[in-house]
């Protein structure tokens, strides 16, 4: 079917909802989750690139537009599950992997094999442009969790999810995550002083973790 069958594909992302089987407010798909992630990381881009380090654009809407390209097969699997260990981790990785790959064998013609492999591929490293998307995938759970917990929504899970993806972002060293958390994160939390979840107290729990 040729490259055909990776955009027919593309449409699967917009029916697989993220967090599965807890009560939200508001569904998200993986579809709009990647759409949300190239546009925080191309802003963390801009912050990094305010303070001369440079940046491989290319690369960084290659990695960011497709990182979840794989949960078209998998699915959208909790983060607590996850990493729950490394063995779990690394096993899911192998499986996400090794069927992206299968397609790739299967249906992108010879001459465009080498490009898919390399686009489609687990970007999260520590390259600049990996770091990036960490945060900004991270973010978006920030965000996805705080409007959840912004309306009352009181399933552990978000808070988790809140707690988890704070976590992993403030043990980033990058001049974006400075800002993030000493000029975004502020606005966030001061924006869910009316929840009747404590969004602030769960915010310093996690800084100070």
């Amino acid at each position: 079917m040729g490259i055909h069958a990776y955009f027919q594909s593309l449409t699967d992302l917009e029916r697989i909802i993220r967090c599965p089987g807890k009560f939200k407010f508001q569904e998200h798909s993986v579809a709009e989750h990647s759409w949300k992630v190239v546009q925080y990381a191309k802003t963390l881009a801009d912050i990094e690139e305010s303070h001369g380090i440079a940046v491989d654009w290319k690369k960084l809407y290659e990695i960011t537009s497709s990182h979840d390209y794989g949960e078209i097969f998998i699915g959208d699997i909790k983060t607590p599950v996850k990493h729950y260990s490394l063995e779990l981790r690394s096993m899911l990785q192998q499986v996400e992997e090794g069927m992206v790959a299968h397609f790739i064998d299967e249906h992108i013609p010879e001459a465009f094999k080498p490009i898919f492999r390399k686009q489609l591929r687990e970007g999260k490293d520590d390259s600049v442009e990996g770091q990036i998307l960490e945060v900004a995938d991270k973010m978006d759970q920030i965000y996805e969790a705080f409007a959840e917990l912004q309306k009352g929504n009181s399933e552990q899970e978000f808070i988790v999810m809140y707690r988890h993806a704070l976590i992993k972002i403030k043990g980033i060293r990058l001049h974006c995550v400075d800002y993030f958390l000493q000029h975004i994160l502020p606005d966030l939390v001061s924006e869910g002083a009316r929840s009747p979840i404590d969004i602030e107290r769960i915010t310093r729990e996690a800084l100070a973790a």
